[in-house]
């Protein structure tokens, strides 16, 4: 539902999903990721809830991305990354088992692209330069933001599968 809401976000006001549920025991280490990379995109109030002494080093990781927290605490950019591309449904549509699976938003140190994969199983998600709004569809630098690995220069866009309930992520940056 929050992702009908981002066109009302900026500093100080902010849609807020609740608390973070990374490291509960309840989601499994993909999801958490998708938690986590959604809540940040979003700029939502990073709240976590669990105990910390109990987290895992994966979800440690997950907590202390920093691609992510960069975007979220971004004191020159207010507004949240935004669905671009629904995926499963017509954009535009609410379907609490598949959300919006395109999320982009512009920030200090690039553009943020994120694609979450609301199925059951592994699937495809194909991230173009051309369908992101803050981009023109060339080539850019880029840099995976789970592995942070850099890509180099990347033409038209990507292509991955990702396994059930992940979100694969990336940090657009200049023009090559």
């Amino acid at each position: 539902m929050n992702s009908f809401l981002m066109n009302y976000n900026d500093h100080w006001s902010h849609s807020d999903p609740d608390m973070l549920e990374v490291g509960n025991g309840v989601l499994t280490d993909e999801e958490n990721r998708s938690h986590f990379a959604l809540w940040a995109a979003m700029k939502s109030p990073l709240v976590i809830g669990t105990a910390l002494d109990k987290l895992s080093a994966a979800n440690v990781a997950v907590l202390k991305n920093k691609y992510l927290l960069a975007f979220n605490q971004d004191d020159v950019y207010g507004k949240p990354a935004m669905p671009y591309k629904w995926g499963v449904n017509a954009d535009w549509t609410f379907n609490a088992t598949n959300p919006a699976e395109y999320w982009s938003g512009v920030g200090s140190n690039g553009v943020l692209v994120l694609a979450f994969n609301s199925l059951g199983a592994t699937a495809t998600r194909e991230i173009k330069w051309s369908d992101v709004p803050q981009l023109d569809g060339t080539s850019y630098q880029v840099e995976d933001i789970w592995s942070g690995a850099k890509l180099g220069c990347v033409k038209e866009g990507i292509s991955k599968d990702v396994v059930s309930h992940d979100t694969i992520g990336y940090l657009v940056g200049e023009k090559c």
